[in-house]
C-alpha cells in the first residue's frame, strides 16, 4: 500500500481479493470510477492491486472499501485493538482518533476512553510503527497489539499507584498549608508556604502540564488545560503576592495567598483520576474471566513421546492427549478415543456432547469422562475462544451513536469553557467587590475547575463496557455498541433450543407412578440405576 499527496489528490494502492479473471478487474475499475471523488482507478488482476487516485475531501478509504465490497470483492484490511495510554477526557479521544485516521491506509479508528483502547481498521501494508508515531506526535502512547491483558493490567496498576501517591502528597501538602494559614504569622511564613506548594504544583500536578503541552502543540485544549491554567493562576498569583506584596496589599493587611487552593484542587482532581482508573481496571474483568478459561498447558505427543508444554506453543498438526476433567487446550479434530465434553461455555447446552473419532472439539471446553487424542487445527488467535475474546474487545471498543455525539460536544466543550472563564474574570474585575482582582481570579478558577467534561467522555463507553462484559459472562455476545443501544427496542426474542436457557441442573418436579408401583418404589429404582451411571442427567 502506498499513498501519495498532490494538491487535492491522493493515491492509494489496495490489495483486492476474490478476483478470478481480468473481467473482475475491469468490473472493479468501473465501480470505483463511478464513485464520487474518485478521479482515476486502475485494477491489476495479476498483482491483485487497485491503484486509486481520489479527493480525500469528497471520499475516504472506508467508502472505497465499501464500494469494492458492494461490487462483490474484498479489500484486504486488518482490524486490531491497541491499548492507548495518557488519555484523560473526551478531547483526548478526538485527538487520538484524528491522529490514527490521518495515517495513510487507515480505514477507520475508534477510541474508547473507558477501556483506554483503540480499535483500528487498516490496509495490510500499514506498519505498527506508523500508528505509534502518529499517536506519539499527538501526545499519547500506543501499545502493541501483542500486549497481553496481564501487560496492560501491570501498566494500569503502575498508573493507579502513581495517582494514589501523588494524590496523598498533594492533599497532605494542601492540608498542611491550610493549617499554617490559620496559624499565627512569623518571619518567612509566606516563603515556607511557597516552598511547600511548589512540589505539589509541579510534581503532583506534572501530568496536567504535560497534557496541556501536548494539546497546545496541536492548537487544541482539553481537561488538562483547564486544571493546569486554573491551578497555575492561583499559584502564580500567590507567588507574585509573596515577591511583590506591596502591589497586593489592601487596607494595610497582608495579601491573601492561595497556595492551599492550588494544592487541594490538584489533590482532589487526582483523587477523581485515581477512582476513575480503578473503575476502568474493573471493567475488563469479563475479558479476564474469558482468558482464564484457556488452559495454560497442553499434553502434546511429539516423536512418540508425551510432553507437557505451554498452550501458546501448540502448533497446527500437533497430537494432543486430553484426560478426564481437563480442559481442551486448542481447537481440533478427535483422531482416537471417546468421551463426553462440556461445551456449555460455547453453546449453552448443559448436557455434555459425546465425542468420537472425526468430531470437532473446541478449546477451553471441559472433558468429562474418557480420555481422547485429537489433532490441533486452530491455535493462538484462530481458536474459537480467541475469536470470542476479540469480538468482546471490539464490541467494548465500538461507539454507540449517542457516544459519537457526546465526543463531538466534548471536543468543543473545553475551548468554550475557557472563553466563559475569561469573560467571568473580566466581568467581575470591573463590577465585582473589592479586592476586585482577587474576587475575579477566584471565580475564573472556579469556572475552569468545575467544567471538566469527564462525564461526557466516560458515561457511554463505561456503560457499553459493563453491558458487553456482563453479556459475555452470561454467554451473550454483543457485536457492537450500536446493537446494544438498539436492544431496548426488542419486543420479541426467538430461541431455537432450551439448552441456552437452563442452568444445567435437572430437578425432579413430579413423580407419576403406575398402580403396581408406589412413588417410593419408583424413586428407589431410579436411584439404583443412577448410582454408578456416568450419564450427566
Amino acid at each position: 500500500m502506498a499513498r501519495k499527496k498532490g494538491s487535492n489528490k491522493e493515491k492509494v494502492r489496495i490489495h483486492v481479493t476474490g478476483m478470478t479473471c481480468t473481467t473482475c478487474a475491469a468490473t472493479i475499475e468501473k465501480g470505483l470510477a463511478k464513485t464520487p471523488g474518485v478521479e482515476e482507478a486502475k485494477v491489476s488482476f495479476a498483482s491483485e492491486q487497485a491503484s486509486i487516485a481520489y479527493d480525500p475531501e469528497r471520499v475516504n478509504l472506508g467508502t472505497l472499501k465499501e464500494t469494492i465490497s458492494r461490487i462483490g470483492y474484498n479489500a484486504a484490511t486488518r482490524k486490531s485493538v491497541f491499548p492507548v495510554r495518557g488519555m484523560t477526557c473526551a478531547s483526548c479521544v478526538a485527538r487520538v482518533e484524528q491522529a490514527l485516521s490521518g495515517v495513510p491506509g487507515v480505514v477507520e479508528a475508534n477510541v474508547n476512553l473507558a477501556s483506554e483502547k483503540a480499535t483500528v481498521e487498516y490496509l495490510e501494508a500499514v506498519q505498527l510503527s506508523d500508528l505509534k508515531r502518529a499517536v506519539a506526535d499527538a501526545g499519547y502512547e500506543l501499545g502493541g497489539e501483542t500486549e497481553t491483558l496481564e501487560d496492560v493490567a501491570t501498566a494500569s496498576q503502575r498508573e493507579i499507584k502513581s495517582l494514589r501517591n501523588r494524590f496523598i502528597f498533594a492533599t497532605a501538602i494542601g492540608l498542611l498549608i491550610l493549617g499554617l494559614g490559620f496559624g499565627p504569622s512569623f518571619i518567612g511564613k509566606p516563603y515556607l508556604l511557597w516552598a511547600l506548594a511548589t512540589p505539589a504544583q509541579f510534581w503532583a500536578g506534572w501530568r496536567f502540564y504535560r497534557g496541556m503541552w501536548g494539546a497546545l502543540k496541536h492548537l487544541t485544549a482539553d481537561m488538562n488545560t483547564l486544571i493546569a491554567v486554573g491551578t497555575s493562576a492561583a499559584y502564580v498569583y500567590s507567588v507574585l503576592a509573596v515577591v511583590f506584596p506591596v502591589f497586593f496589599t489592601a487596607g494595610g493587611l497582608e495579601p491573601h495567598l492561595y497556595f492551599d487552593t492550588s494544592a487541594m484542587i490538584i489533590g482532589l482532581i487526582l483523587l477523581g483520576r485515581f477512582l476513575e482508573a480503578r473503575a476502568k481496571g474493573q471493567t475488563s474483568e469479563a475479558i479476564k474471566k474469558l482468558i482464564r478459561l484457556q488452559p495454560r498447558t497442553a499434553l502434546v505427543i511429539r516423536d512418540g513421546e508425551e510432553m507437557e508444554i505451554p498452550a501458546e506453543e501448540v502448533q497446527v498438526g500437533d497430537l494432543i492427549t486430553v484426560r478426564p476433567g481437563e480442559r481442551v487446550p486448542v481447537d481440533g479434530i478427535v483422531n482416537q478415543g471417546y468421551s463426553s465434553v462440556d461445551e456449555s461455555m460455547i453453546t449453552g447446552e448443559s448436557i455434555p456432547v459425546e465425542k468420537k473419532v472425526g468430531d470437532k472439539v473446541i478449546g477451553a471446553t471441559i472433558n468429562k469422562t474418557g480420555s481422547f487424542q485429537f489433532k490441533a487445527t486452530k491455535v493462538g488467535k484462530d481458536t474459537m475462544l480467541a475469536q470470542i475474546i476479540r469480538l468482546v474487545e471490539e464490541a467494548q471498543g465500538s461507539k454507540a451513536p449517542i457516544q459519537r455525539m457526546a465526543d463531538i460536544i466534548a471536543s468543543y466543550f473545553v475551548p468554550i469553557v475557557i472563553g466563559i472563564a475569561l469573560v467571568t474574570f473580566i466581568t467581575w474585575y470591573f463590577v465585582g467587590p473589592a479586592p476586585a482582582f482577587t474576587f475575579a481570579l477566584l471565580n475564573f478558577i472556579a469556572v475552569l475547575i468545575i467544567a471538566c467534561p469527564c462525564a461526557l467522555g466516560l458515561a457511554t463507553p463505561t456503560a457499553i463496557m459493563v453491558g458487553t462484559g456482563k453479556g459475555a459472562e452470561n454467554g451473550i455476545l454483543i457485536r457492537s455498541a450500536e446493537a446494544l443501544e438498539r436492544a431496548h427496542r426488542i419486543n420479541t426474542v426467538l430461541l431455537d433450543k432450551t439448552g441456552t436457557l437452563t442452568q444445567g441442573k435437572p430437578l425432579v418436579t413430579e413423580i407419576i407412578a403406575t398402580e403396581s408401583f408406589s412413588e417410593e418404589d419408583v424413586l428407589r429404582l431410579a436411584a439404583s440405576a443412577e448410582r454408578r451411571s456416568e450419564h450427566p442427567a
